[in-house]
């Protein structure tokens, strides 16, 4: 996957193309569905995946073990096996998926990740009950966005499919910039990976497989802990000190990679002026951002790339007029100058946001191959 750059194209009605390169050698068409919106009955990704035996029904045994204790909620004719039928029901009934989707769930609320500091140094925690005690689960940590401004732990969309793939996952809060200027915010993402890797005997956790994922700002701050694992002035002395902030696999959509350049690249199609003194980016730093080049620098993960960065996948619209996509160009660039491992994605037709399924199943099956070998894709 070394630099590879991927480039999806959405159409109405929705269709895709994907290409291996820019020069797009070779293109593959398909109509993207939603799942089973017609049909019921016909079994959709996850359902076929499970499915080892292929013989259309689903026993306890083929289930994700984190969701085996949901079994019975979803034979609901008590048969034995769960039909495409059942599991699409379940799949779309009315509730809460934080708490429900998953019935064998431990959560772990308002977790703090430093002791005597803000009331943002908190984080949610979500483990599957019937984890086998010998075990260690890979770990994915969420990191919201909202412009360094706003935002919270509490909205998170991808919880259910990490967790049907075996994941366990944070959702941290960190300061805002109403708060704290940076670095503030790096020094709070920081602080949690190294709490939550002090404790990953306590919570059931692999203390070398910590993936990070994070959209607009929060993809700022998940591209700066995959390229700052080693830089002092960025780790900050809060909370839990000794431990590695390292993270071993980053997912970044639509962050901002160098905050200089952002209005030269958004051009007149630009939905704000970044360089304002009330943009997030000066809010962020504390002053208008090219009245203080050096101090704006020194936010950018570009500048922080070196060959023992981990595995990166960046997601990104080419649409998007909040955040230029060339900022996830130029950061895909630095990663492939340095030898990082790193793949770009260009959502074709899409803004600043990511609401295909497809897009959140790309980042998921990319921490797959990171962090669980012997599963297979269902790409």
């Amino acid at each position: 996957m070394d630099g590879k750059i991927v480039c999806w194209f959405v159409f109405l009605p929705v269709a895709w193309l994907s290409c291996v390169s820019l020069s797009c050698v070779s293109v593959t068409a398909q109509t993207v569905v939603s799942p089973d919106s017609a049909n019921p009955a016909k079994p959709d990704g996850r359902f076929l995946r499970w499915d080892k035996n292929k013989d259309n029904r689903l026993t306890r045994d083929e289930l994700p073990s984190a969701i085996r204790g949901n079994f019975d909620r979803v034979d609901t004719d008590r048969s034995g096996w769960i039909s495409p039928g059942e599991h699409f029901r379940f799949l779309n009934r009315n509730a809460d998926p934080a708490s429900s989707a998953i019935a064998d769930i431990k959560t772990l609320k308002n977790l703090v990740y430093v002791k005597q500091g803000h009331e943002r140094h908190r984080l949610d925690l979500y483990l599957p009950q019937s984890q086998p005690s010998a075990t260690a689960l890979p770990l994915i940590i969420w990191v919201h966005g909202g412009g360094w401004k706003n935002g919270s732990k509490d909205r998170f969309a991808h919880l259910t499919p990490l967790l049907e793939r075996g994941f366990a996952v944070a959702s941290i809060n960190y300061r805002l910039s109403h708060h704290a200027t940076f670095p503030a915010q790096i020094h709070d993402c920081k602080a949690a990976v190294r709490f939550l890797r002090k404790n990953a005997q306590r919570f059931g956790l692999d203390p070398k497989k910590f993936g990070v994922w994070g959209s607009s700002a929060g993809g700022h701050l998940v591209a700066l802990l995959g390229t700052t694992g080693e830089v002092t002035e960025l780790e900050g002395e809060l909370g839990t000190v000794g431990v590695s902030s390292r993270v071993q696999a980053v997912c970044d959509w639509f962050g901002p990679t160098d905050l200089l350049k952002m209005n030269q690249q958004a051009g007149a199609t630009g939905k704000i002026n970044h360089d304002a003194p009330g943009s997030p980016e000066s809010l962020l730093v504390g002053a208008p951002i090219q009245e203080v080049p050096k101090k704006t620098t020194k936010l950018n993960p570009i500048e922080y790339v070196t060959a023992d960065d981990p595995p990166f996948l960046i997601m990104h619209g080419d649409q998007d007029r909040l955040v230029p996509f060339q900022q996830s160009q130029m950061l895909n660039d630095a990663l492939k100058a340095a030898d990082v491992s790193t793949t770009l994605v260009l959502v074709r037709g899409a803004g600043h946001g990511l609401k295909n399924q497809r897009d959140r199943d790309q980042a998921i099956d990319f921490f797959a191959n990171q962090f669980l070998k012997a599963e297979k894709t269902n790409k």
